[in-house]
């Protein structure tokens, strides 16, 4: 037989048949291990008043035998088969009514262990007797004992007794032990069914349902309220992902539609020039090929990060390990902004260290510059300092700010405030979304402050060493 059959069947089973196979199996185990020390127990209780009646009567008639009252026959009470009296020499002296008198009840060799103390069980048709017999010796002066044999028929019968109903009760109560636990077991195990019908009830037009949870504070309970935690969790992950491929599917589409027009107008111009005999490529497709390099730019742009923040949720961004002087980054960036709008101005005067890419710490500050620059009336103020647990980078514009109920939404992505949600403004709603991945991948945090007017953005980071 294929070893690995045994293995298929009990995989085929249910739990709940395994654990009543189980407990069936430990049950009968139990009882088979505690009637076998149930009948030794009695076995040896019963043999033990046997020799301990058989000697009471050995006693009794050595008594009479030393007193000189020992008559023959020899009187004996209920439940001795027979007492003889042997004398040295191996002869019937003295007897109970029905023993031999001719021969002894016991061989030679264990008629001397008897003399010694010794208590013997022989086969009782040596003696006229059915079943076994119990003999002890009593020894008595001038080398005589007096045997009294005692029938084991009693004693067999009861213990034969007790195994009949051992055999017959220890399976009839394995069984009703089964039927009550698989009862108990299934109304245990109907939790987890129901579990199991809600998971198989949960499709994707339903995944906002939940698991039933069933009363109590049990294994089975935690399991649901973690099941569902989980699904509410992939829930609200699929709608972000919904709501990121519906933002920028949008964002996508407005430079594309653009760059089709343009190109479109771009065509028909020079067919219009090649019509007129003008020389192709002058005039007005310059300056749509211009509108178009600058759609294309913001397009890369979008590109580039949607891809930094897919690759920030599959875990795929490693921080580096080099150390970045953040003051020397702020006055860098800062440095790009000499024609912007506003002025761009750094309060940076000692170098502060952190640890990390200085490609994404460049990002970091830029982005944080930019929507500064976006927003600000009428200057921009970038600062990098110790906040006594590491370096403080704040970016402050004096703009319109940001209400206090919006400061944690904007860092979500795509989002846009009512005051910014213009499409030529250059922003694409994942700035500060960026921002947010960047200071996690330090090891830091960025939150947004009143700066009365304006808004302050205060990114915190762990120092390193100075190099």
């Amino acid at each position: 037989m294929n070893a690995s059959g045994p293995a298929r069947r009990w995989h085929r089973l249910t739990l709940r048949g395994r654990l009543i196979l189980i407990g069936s199996v430990g049950v009968a185990a139990g009882l088979a291990l505690g009637g076998l020390i149930l009948v030794r127990t009695l076995e040896f209780t019963l043999q033990r008043s046997l020799d301990e009646g058989a000697v009471g009567t050995a006693r009794d008639v050595a008594a009479l035998a030393h007193a000189g009252r020992l008559s023959d026959p020899i009187p004996v009470g209920g439940g001795v088969s027979f007492v003889q009296v042997v004398d040295g020499q191996g002869r019937v002296t003295a007897a109970s009514a029905g023993a031999d008198r001719l021969v002894p009840a016991l061989r030679p060799g264990d008629l001397t262990a008897a003399r010694g103390g010794a208590r013997l069980t022989v086969d009782g048709e040596q003696l006229g007797i059915t079943g076994a017999v119990r003999v002890v010796g009593e020894p008595l002066p001038g080398g005589r004992t007096v045997l009294v044999a005692v029938s084991e028929r009693g004693m067999a019968e009861s213990i034969s007794v007790v195994k009949g109903t051992l055999l017959v009760a220890f399976p009839i109560l394995v069984g009703l032990l089964a039927a009550v636990a698989w009862r108990v077991v299934g109304w245990t195990l109907a939790p987890v069914e129901a579990l199991r019908r809600g998971a198989a009830e949960i499709t994707g037009a339903s995944s906002a349902r939940r698991l039933p949870v069933p009363p109590g504070n049990d294994e089975v309970h935690r399991l649901a309220v973690t099941l569902n935690d989980m699904l509410a969790r992939l829930e609200s992950t699929r709608g972000r992902q919904r709501a990121f491929v519906a933002d920028a599917a949008h964002e996508l589409r407005s430079p594309l539609a653009s760059m089709r027009t343009q190109l479109e107008v771009a065509v028909r111009l020079d067919a219009a020039a090649t019509a007129t005999d003008t020389a192709p490529g002058s005039g007005p497709p310059a300056e749509l090929l211009t509108d178009l390099l600058t759609d294309v730019n913001r397009l890369a742009d979008l590109t580039n990060d949607l891809l930094l923040l897919a690759r920030a949720d599959e875990g795929a961004l490693h921080r580096g390990t080099d150390q970045v002087d953040v003051a020397a980054l702020a006055k860098e960036v800062a440095g790009r902004y000499a024609g912007a709008r506003v002025p761009v101005r750094v309060d940076a005067p000692e170098a502060r260290w952190v640890c990390g890419t200085p490609g994404a710490l460049r990002q970091l500050i830029g982005n944080l510059a930019d929507n500064a620059v976006r927003h600000a009336a009428g200057e921009v103020r970038v600062a990098v300092e110790d906040s006594g647990e590491g370096v403080l980078l704040t970016v402050t514009d004096d703009g319109p700010g940001v209400a206090p109920a919006d400061r944690e939404r904007v860092f979500d992505r795509f989002t846009r405030l009512d005051d910014a949600r213009a499409r030529d403004d250059g922003g694409s709603g994942l700035g500060l979304a960026i921002v947010r991945e960047l200071a996690r991948l330090h090891g830091g945090t960025v939150t947004l402050a009143d700066a009365g007017p304006g808004v302050r953005a205060e990114v915190r980071l762990p120092a390193a060493d100075r190099p």
